[in-house]
């Protein structure tokens, strides 16, 4: 697994996961990595400071983190979500409107929202992530 740190052409900065450089450049020559703000597909790398540090020094943390499976941290984020993220479940378009209107107070949100319910929160101009995530067992 390998994670680089990608900018779209309107400069949003997000990272991507890929299983290896060859899927990254597969992807990126078939247009597949696309900007999780804005949706535009033409993307690149950039620099990662994570990166650049990690080539000058040899810890045992880096190796540590060889031995965290995807899985894992997936399920990390969904729990850090789960705890510090309110669950509006399908109103999130509604939430998010109103929080980005000022009429309800700014606090992190999770939810689902439509194809049609996406495309209008885009050209409300309110920025959300879309974060796929499995169901795990507890």
């Amino acid at each position: 697994m390998i994670i680089y740190d990608l900018k779209c052409k309107q400069n949003h900065k997000f990272e991507g996961w890929f299983k290896d450089s060859a899927a990254f450049e597969e992807q990126i020559t078939k247009k597949l990595v696309t900007c999780p703000i804005c949706g535009n597909s033409e993307t690149q790398r950039v620099p990662s400071t994570i990166a650049i540090m990690g080539k000058t020094e040899k810890s045992p943390d880096r190796d540590r983190l060889k031995e965290i499976s995807p899985m894992k941290i997936l399920q990390s984020i969904h729990e850090y979500l789960d705890k510090h993220f309110d669950n509006v479940g399908d109103k999130f378009a509604e939430v998010a409107l109103k929080i980005h209107r000022g009429e309800e107070d700014k606090r992190n949100i999770q939810g689902t929202t439509t194809v049609h319910e996406e495309e209008f929160l885009k050209e409300e101009g309110v920025q959300f992530v879309k974060i796929p995530l499995p169901k795990f067992d507890s």
